[in-house]
């Protein structure tokens, strides 16, 4: 026994000076490996950690930089700071993963929080929301622009997903320091700015400060370069709509989209957010439902795939109040839902007869169709131009006593793109002055 006690120290002792490890432990858990499902409403998502087989180093993706189809520079997609760490440190691994905090904590958290707001506390929420991310993530095609972070739960299950860049949009100064400090202890991979997603690109002129910004400056400072229409989407907007406006909020989005202002300049910005079962219902409505089919959601339809990813009661959110306490949803809906949506702009929304240039008056149009949406379609039209109603509506197919309530979101573009190229409707339809105040009115 002495002489096998003394082969092995004999062992050791060479392994030991020629630099190989004295043993071997397994390099992952047990822990890491553990499996949840979670059934959302529209499919089964496995929020399993993908195998090491599949995990790939920056340097073997490529996902500091890529090629934009548009222009064929290289795009920046790190930050100053993210290009100095690269190949200096190993990106955080979902085998270290951050600690998202149990409901109680995470709700204390957020009651930190003194305006009326709603915050993610549930860690499982999290994670459901990170799945509808995971093949952009895993692929990097995108950075993350996740709103209203506040205390960084969501944050969190990101980076462990594997996000290889999020920047956090935080417009309350009490969650920046917390934000600030994960950034901190991270590689590169989050970045903090004091902005408020819902006020990027106020109205007023001049100098901007925090958390209101223009989003050229945002965009710059990341270093996010403009791309084509037809280009990957370059960014996904990730969190809830504005509990105050979240109307106004769609209603200048769509604006931007049809113009290609804001972060619309920089390509098909993808949003997943969170809104209201009710907005959302408004949103998808179709034609023949007087009562809810609406502009903007005839406009959102036009530009954009809508796609329901998941429904979650009221009840697993936290919604605080001025006084730093719980409020109290007064909903009129019987389910109390909130609806985790995706709006991805269609490729091939902008044609030849519609372009960022005329994609206001698009809008300006359908808002006045569907105002009074059981009006004749043929009597719209020949307000705008005598006896050229009929005409038109013998090029669509459509009978001529159609509304204007029963036209499609397609149809609606059909019918603006035969008025572009009708010389009967060159000046004599819709001016820039009333555009223009609607658009401030909004």
């Amino acid at each position: 026994m002495a002489s096998c006690g003394g082969c092995r120290l004999f062992v050791l002792t060479v392994r030991t000076l020629l630099g190989g490890p004295a043993w071997t432990r397994p390099a992952v858990t047990q822990s890491v490996s553990h499996t949840r499902t979670v059934v959302t409403s529209t499919k089964t998502c496995s929020l399993e950690p993908l195998s090491q087989v599949q995990r790939k180093s920056p340097s073997a993706t490529g996902k500091g930089e890529r090629t934009s189809p548009s222009s064929g520079h290289t795009q920046r997609n790190l930050s100053a700071v993210a290009v100095a760490l690269k190949g200096q440190y190993r990106p955080h691994s979902r085998y270290e993963l951050l600690e998202l905090g149990d409901m109680v904590d995470n709700t204390r958290k957020a009651l930190a929080c003194k305006t009326l707001r709603r915050f993610i506390v549930e860690p499982a929420l999290a994670r459901l929301v990170t799945e509808h991310l995971a093949s952009d993530i895993e692929h990097g095609k995108a950075v993350i622009f996740e709103c209203d972070p506040g205390p960084g739960l969501l944050t969190r299950a990101l980076i462990n997903c594997g996000a290889q860049r999020v920047v956090a949009l935080e417009g309350d100064k009490v969650f920046l320091s917390d934000l600030q400090a994960l950034e901190r202890r991270l590689d590169g991979q989050l970045e903090v700015v004091h902005c408020d997603f819902s006020k990027l690109d106020p109205l007023r002129q001049g100098l901007m400060r925090p958390p209101a910004m223009y989003s050229e400056k945002l965009f710059t400072d990341l270093g996010i370069s403009e791309t084509s229409w037809g280009a990957d989407v370059p960014v996904k907007v990730v969190g809830m709509f504005s509990l105050k406006s979240e109307r106004n909020q769609l209603l200048k989005l769509v604006y931007s989209l049809f113009e290609r202002l804001s972060i619309y300049r920089y390509g098909r910005i993808e949003l997943i957010m969170f809104m209201t079962e009710k907005e959302f219902t408004r949103l998808v409505a179709k034609p023949g439902d007087y009562r809810t089919y609406q502009p903007l959601g005839a406009l959102w339809q036009m530009a954009c795939n809508i796609q329901l990813l998941h429904k979650e009661p009221l009840s697993s959110f936290v919604t605080t109040s001025k006084d730093g306490r719980i409020a109290i949803s007064k909903s009129s809906l019987p389910d109390d839902n909130m609806c985790l949506v995706r709006l991805t702009p269609r490729k091939d929304f902008f044609t030849a007869r519609l372009t960022p240039n005329n994609g206001g008056t698009l809008v300006m149009m359908v808002k006045q169709c569907l105002a009074k949406r059981r009006a004749l379609l043929v009597e719209r039209l020949d307000s705008w131009s005598p006896d050229s109603g009929s005409k038109l509506v013998r090029q669509m197919g459509l009978f001529e006593d159609v509304l204007t309530g029963q036209l499609y979101p397609e149809e609606y573009k059909q019918l603006f793109e035969l008025m572009e190229k009708s010389q009967e409707f060159n000046q004599s339809w819709l001016y820039e002055e009333i555009l223009e105040n609607t658009k401030v009115s909004c």
